[in-house]
């Protein structure tokens, strides 16, 4: 479970409160419908303070989720990052998980088309904790434009929302503005397509996958599969109501990349057998996980239970989760 800091949640809790739940859950409707379609947007898909809002109560947990899972997956080699550029980061999830996976971070840019968003995602950080998160600067921009150079830049959940050579255009600038370059779409075929596209321009660009490859080759997955991996989101009572859901939780699939370009020196190469692509099966004396490999297959690594070592430690391996540790 990736929950929301405190203050972000109290915050949150705050501002929704000031909105109707009908107007608030038809918004919703509105919001899941325009992002479903997979048609790139014409204009900004949030308009409103009550579209905003909604926006915030229903997308930011997941974003938060799926961003820090993916931040998560970077080698512990990287050297700590002490900037952030946030692309399209709209109301701040993003740069909220940032804030909280790396201490390290002192300047913080958040970039949007949306004035209203930004203004929300200002007010929501001005009790954080993290004081990168208190001084950031919250920048109306449209794009591709022109980023200021970041130890990171993330790019979440933006690409499904730009025409494909507005696509292009993105991560062309996040390439040249990021040492690291994190890019989240959805879990899904269309956004796991969006993700290989910008593997391959980064690559190509001269920058060096980090996770979720553990090569830097292209993806073994055949026609019809997709790598993508999944978060468990706690909801409160609020978030149900606005998603008219019954469940406490959800899960946010999604699909990731990063990247460091080549001015980033790791001290060490990443370790490990692979990363693990599915949900790992468990039977009596045996763990099964599906790896994409160093050598840029993707298979199965079956492990009995007289690996003593090793079977402990795949019991306890997760989805997405890199193996051995």
């Amino acid at each position: 479970m990736a929950d929301l800091p405190d203050e972000l949640r109290a915050a949150l809790a705050t501002r929704l409160a000031a909105e109707p739940v009908d107007r608030m859950r038809s918004a919703v409707a509105r919001l899941m419908d325009a992002y479903r379609s997979g048609q790139p947007a014409t204009k900004p898909i949030l308009a409103g303070s009550a579209e905003i809002a909604a926006y915030a109560g229903y997308r930011m947990p997941a974003t938060y989720a799926a961003v820090r899972a993916a931040i998560g997956a970077l080698p512990p080699t990287l050297p700590p990052p002490t900037s952030l550029a946030d692309i399209g980061g709209g109301t701040g999830a993003a740069a909220w998980a940032v804030a909280d996976a790396f201490r390290s971070i002192e300047r913080i840019t958040v970039l949007d088309q949306v004035a209203d968003a930004l203004a929300l995602g200002a007010t929501l950080a001005a009790n954080a904790a993290a004081p990168a998160l208190r001084s950031a600067t919250w920048c109306r921009s449209s794009f591709p434009a022109e980023l200021p150079v970041a130890d990171l830049v993330t790019v979440s959940y933006v690409l499904g929302e730009l025409a494909e050579a507005a696509q292009r255009d993105l991560v062309a600038h996040a390439a040249a503005a990021g040492a690291v370059v994190v890019i989240v779409e959805p879990g899904t075929p269309a956004g796991y397509a969006r993700v290989i596209a910008a593997r391959d321009q980064l690559l190509a660009l001269g920058h060096r996958v980090l996770a979720p490859c553990p090569h830097q080759l292209a993806c073994p997955l055949s026609a019809g599969d997709w790598c993508h991996f999944g978060a468990r989101v706690n909801r409160t009572a609020l978030h149900r109501r606005i998603k008219d859901a019954d469940l406490s939780y959800e899960d946010e699939k999604y699909s990731y990349l990063a990247t460091a370009s080549p001015r980033v020196v790791l001290d060490a190469p990443p370790s490990g057998e692979g990363r693990v692509i599915r949900r790992p099966a468990q039977r009596k004396g045996l763990v099964t996980l599906r790896l994409c490999r160093p050598d840029g297959a993707a298979a199965d690594r079956i492990v009995p239970k007289r690996r003593s070592d090793l079977y402990r430690q795949a019991r306890d391996t997760h989805w997405g989760d890199a193996f051995p540790a």
